[in-house]
């Protein structure tokens, strides 16, 4: 009787350790499918964007009204204020 046990213990024990290894298998499948999937995903959305996507905005320097340094009001104060504030002191 006790041989009998002894023999169905090892085999449950077996069969816990194939049962843990196929568990692990089928886990790391699934991790390698999720990157692999990522990384399609990745590069098709960065293609669409990149290639397709219809409402791109070109920006252009024509559009935009150049500003003139003179045009600007209280720019001589504003840079008498910080060159005060942030530049070092000569002596």
């Amino acid at each position: 009787m006790n041989l009998i046990k002894i023999i169905l213990i090892t085999i449950g024990i077996l069969a816990i350790i194939f049962i843990g290894y196929s568990l692990i298998g089928i886990i790391s499948i699934l991790f390698w499918v999720l990157l692999i999937a990522g990384i399609v995903g990745a590069v098709g959305y960065g293609g669409y964007k990149l290639f397709l996507e219809k409402d791109k905005t070109k920006g252009s320097l024509e559009d935009k009204t150049p500003i003139a340094i003179a045009d600007l009001k209280d720019a001589d104060r504003a840079l008498e204020e910080y060159k005060r504030k942030y530049l070092p002191k000569q002596k």
